[in-house]
């Protein structure tokens, strides 16, 4: 194999802290392949990717000679064209393949690279969209508290994670943030925890100014936090808001979306109808970068009036290579059954959780939909919580060197309360789930044995 690789050399870690690796500090993980929903590290040890490989590698890493031969024959064809009034046949096939699978009432795509842009673009065919109907005082969004949307600066605005915030300064985008859907944190449930989240928008949107907000961006199933599950009728509710007051609802699936939750578009698993969606990670199940933005009628139609330019574009933004990829990717999910992979799979892995993971003293909460799932970590496997100093001990040191001792590449996580989240390759089959849950377990198991807790924090 040659020479074992586990410093990071010259390169910068994203959302690590650098100064820990390299000669001195701690061992680096550098995974050198993949077969099916397996990694194998330079030293080839082997793990199972319990989180897709940051939710993106959709279908692991078994369908490298397909997507190799659509790569071979769009490069072959035409290498690279822009979408700038221009265009070519893989990202209009795209477009169309998309909307085909997209709620009732998206009739239009819009390619980025990634996440970020894809959320900055929904953004700013917001802004254009009420430009347009003579309302350009709409320059204020409505987020979630932890919520994560991306890192770029406009994008940064809508996240709800001060940390991440406030190094750069006032935000770009004018954002107000509301309760997330945290059932677990709440002394109400079912409708009544519904009611009191739509009228805490509500009242937001009063103090905003009902005719200055363009925008309420909300993730279907929220990531950061841990998986947060929205109760029943909250995206109905949503969407009647923001009719009431001519706001565009924008459902952010860069994470959920594209089979995470068993359906293309997550939203449509909670009877949501946005007028903008964002994907990206999924699309390609990441043979290659790419995002998009899936636009609803009404905004598109505003963007196709005589003598509207649209005042946006991204110079890789549906690249031949990654729409190719994409397509092929639709074509491998519906031959061989991803999505219902999913579905039927679901109920297995939910019961796993709950019969090996829930009743750990370090538990507190297990939940989540599709193949994508969080424990919450308590002190007393209730509703306690952690001082600030176990938390960094449990999610920064504990935990993640307990995950790859068992052999588990999953994410342990304190934007919110402390989590461990995972998210299987959506080609899971029973025995791949066992070996995700019982690592997980025994992960969780030791850390509990581990972490000395003085006194929990009240859950108050």
């Amino acid at each position: 194999m040659g020479e074992v690789t586990t410093s990071p050399g010259n390169l910068l870690l994203h959302f690590t802290p650098n100064g820990a690796y390299g000669p001195g500090g701690k061992e680096l993980l550098v995974l050198d392949r993949g077969e099916g929903a397996h990694v194998f590290d330079t030293a080839g040890r082997r793990y199972v990717d319990g989180l897709s490989s940051l939710f993106c590698a959709q279908i692991g890493y078994g369908y490298a000679e397909e997507m190799t031969a659509a790569a071979a024959e769009q490069l072959s064809r035409l290498p690279f064209n822009t979408n700038w009034a221009t265009a070519h046949p893989a990202a209009i096939e795209l477009a169309a393949a998309l909307v085909e699978r997209a709620p009732e009432g998206i009739e239009a795509a819009f390619f980025t690279s990634g996440g970020s842009e894809s959320v900055e673009t929904a953004w700013k065919l917001a802004r254009q969209y009420h430009l347009g109907n003579g309302e350009p005082q709409r320059t204020k969004a409505i987020a979630r508290d932890i919520a994560y949307h991306g890192v770029t600066l406009g994008a940064l605005s809508f996240t709800g994670v001060p940390r991440f915030k406030e190094p750069f300064g006032r935000p770009a985008i004018e954002t107000r943030h509301v309760s997330n859907t945290n059932r677990f944190r709440s002394p109400l449930q079912g409708e009544a925890l519904t009611a009191a989240l739509l009228e805490e928008l509500e009242a937001a949107i009063q103090e905003e100014g009902p005719d200055e907000v363009a925008i309420v961006i909300a993730e279907p199933i929220q990531n950061a936090g841990g998986c947060l599950v929205p109760p029943p009728g909250y995206w109905a509710g949503l969407r009647q808001i923001c009719d009431r007051h001519g706001i565009l609802l924008v459902a952010d699936e860069v994470i959920s979306g594209c089979g995470r939750l068993g359906e293309w578009f997550a939203v449509e698993r909670y009877g949501g109808r946005p007028d903008l969606i964002t994907i990206a990670k999924g699309i390609t199940s990441a043979y290659a970068p790419m995002g998009a933005v899936m636009v609803g009628d009404r905004v598109a139609a505003a963007l196709r009036e005589p003598g509207v330019t649209l005042l946006h574009g991204i110079t890789f933004g549906g690249h031949p290579l990654a729409a190719a990829i994409a397509l092929r990717n639709i074509e491998i999910f519906e031959r061989d059954g991803v999505l219902e992979n999913v579905r039927a799979r679901e109920p297995y892995l939910r019961r796993r959780l709950t019969e090996e993971v829930l009743p750990l003293p370090l538990v507190g909460d297990v939940r989540g939909d599709g193949f994508f799932f969080a424990a919450e970590l308590t002190p007393d496997g209730g509703e306690g919580r952690f001082a600030p100093e176990d938390v960094t001990r449990l999610v920064k040191e504990i935990v993640p060197r307990l995950l790859l001792e068992h052999g588990l590449i999953a994410r342990a996580d304190d934007r919110g309360d402390p989590v461990l989240q995972i998210a299987p390759p959506l080609i899971a089959d029973e025995a791949l789930l066992d070996e995700v849950v019982e690592a997980m377990r025994d992960t969780l198991a030791a850390a509990g044995e581990e972490i000395e807790v003085a006194e929990p924090i009240s859950s108050t």
